[in-house]
Order: C-alpha cells, then sequence, then structure tokens
C-alpha cells in the first residue's frame, strides 16, 4: 500500500502569495492612487518649484558675466534638483512621520506583508513623482527659458545616475528624517527647515559664486548642492563651469558624494527606523 504525501496548507498558500518585489510593486500601485486622489497635494507638489521657477526666472534675467548663459537658464537645473528633493526627502519625512502618529504604521506591521514591501512602495512612488517633476521642469525650461537638451548619450547617462543617486539619498534620508518629529503635526516645521536651509546654502536659489565660501562648504555635506551642480553640468554648457567653487562639474565627485549618501541613508534608516511613536515605546 502506498501513501501519497499531502502538502500543508499553508505551504501551498505561501506558494501562491506574491514575493517581495511583487508585494512592493503592489503597494506601490496602493500609494500612487493614495497620492493622485488628493487634488490639492497633486497640485502643489508639481507647482510648487514651477510657481518658484517662474519667480526667480523674471526677477533675475540678465546675462551671467563670463559664463556665457542667463540667470534664468541656472535657476532651470537647480529647481529640478530641488524639486527631486522636495518628491523623495521632504514627501518622506512628512507622509510617513503622519502614518506614525496615526498608528497606520503598526497596523502594517502587523499584517503579514514584508517591511520591505512598505518601503519598496514608497520608493515607487518617489520614483514616479520625481520624474514627473522631473520633466515638468525640463519641459517649462527648454519653452521658456533656452535650455537646451543635450545631444550625446553621454549627457543623458550623467542625468540618469544623477537622478537615481540623489533620489535615492532622498528618499532614504527622508525615511530616517521621519523617526524625528514627536508628532505628525510637527513633522511639517521638522522637515521643511532643513530642507528651506539648504535650497539657499546648495545654489538652488543664490548663485554659487554669491554665496559665502563657509556656507557652500556646509551645503556640500549633503546630496542637493551635488545634485544642483550635476545637472548644471548635463544642461548647462561648458562655458558656465567657471561658476562652480571648483570651476568644474566634478562629475566623479558627484557620483561619490551621492553614493555615499546611499549609503549613509541606509544605515540612519536601519539605526532610527521606528514603527511607532515615541509615546507607545
Amino acid at each position: 500500500m502506498t501513501t501519497t504525501a499531502v502538502r500543508p496548507h499553508s505551504d501551498a498558500v505561501a506558494e501562491r502569495l506574491p514575493g517581495i518585489w511583487g508585494l512592493g510593486l503592489q503597494r506601490g500601485v496602493l500609494e500612487l492612487r493614495q497620492f493622485f486622489r488628493q487634488r490639492d497635494q497633486v497640485v502643489f507638489t508639481f507647482a510648487f518649484p514651477v510657481v518658484f521657477l517662474f519667480l526667480f526666472a523674471s526677477i533675475f534675467r540678465d546675462d551671467v558675466q563670463d559664463a556665457g548663459i542667463t540667470a534664468s537658464q541656472l535657476y532651470v537645473p537647480a529647481m529640478m534638483a530641488a524639486g527631486i528633493m522636495s518628491t523623495s526627502f521632504q514627501s518622506l519625512g512628512i507622509s510617513i512621520a503622519i502614518e506614525r502618529d496615526e498608528k497606520v504604521l503598526r497596523r502594517l506591521r502587523g499584517t503579514p506583508m514584508p517591511p520591505a514591501a512598505y518601503f519598496l512602495g514608497k520608493i515607487w512612488l518617489v520614483l514616479v513623482t520625481g520624474l514627473l517633476e522631473t520633466v515638468i521642469l525640463l519641459l517649462v525650461g527648454t519653452a521658456f527659458y533656452d535650455i537646451d537638451l543635450p545631444s550625446d548619450a553621454g549627457r543623458w547617462f550623467d542625468f540618469a545616475w544623477i537622478f537615481v543617486l540623489g533620489l535615492t539619498a532622498c528618499a532614504l534620508l527622508g525615511i530616517a528624517i521621519s523617526s524625528v518629529p514627536k508628532t505628525g503635526k510637527s513633522a511639517t516645521s521638522v522637515v521643511v527647515l532643513p530642507f528651506l536651509v539648504l535650497q539657499f546654502i546648495s545654489g538652488v536659489y543664490i548663485a554659487i559664486d554669491t554665496i559665502p565660501g563657509w556656507m557652500l562648504n556646509i551645503g556640500a555635506l549633503f546630496p542637493l548642492k551635488w545634485m544642483c551642480q550635476g545637472l548644471r553640468g548635463v544642461f548647462l554648457p561648458e562655458s558656465a563651469q567657471v561658476l562652480e567653487q571648483a570651476g568644474g562639474w566634478e562629475f566623479g565627485r558627484i557620483a561619490l558624494v551621492l553614493g555615499a549618501w546611499c549609503v549613509g541613508g541606509l544605515l540612519l534608516c536601519l539605526l532610527t527606523f521606528r514603527w511607532k511613536n515615541r509615546r507607545e515605546g
């Protein structure tokens, strides 16, 4: 008499469950649906850098001495970098802090969903919104501010890795800083203040050659300054290198700094992230 082994029901169910990447993709679709359903948030997120670009480019329109560009052209890549950081660092830092305070994270932690799937969903969210923000600013820059798109594949490759490394570094820092606010209500103030300061000392609102050296050195410790510099190297002519602190684009150093922040940001997340707020222990 022969017997047939019966596979346990739990094993059969486990086989039908999607893996972490599949769950992360599903979570990302959910995050995107929730984001685009909030029309006021969508309009504010995508319009904010465009409005600031219009304001600064309208106020400062003169030619930049010895750089072969206008001041308005200088603002386009800077606002693109700020837009990438806004959709990653600022967005995640605020939203995750609010979800923690509203016990959303605690409920998710109690489900069978792997924790990695939650973070993959957030990465999909910032990837899509960051890419859309960049495309919008590129369209505005080429249509109204005489920005020329790169004509060779090398420059587009530079743009791709700057975008990916910059977005990843800022997203990880956003996840890390989300643990700083004590409540969801204070998250906006805690996250926006350092982001606003960095924009002023990283060459977003004020040209690099007019910022005091000690401020530039502080800004150089963070990703935004290098994202601005790298995107200027992609979309501005070679003559504009004279405006940089080191007199060149320094793509190698940009890659090293952004890569280091990706590693450092991941370590910060692993050391500081909490599923519960401080009141719950």
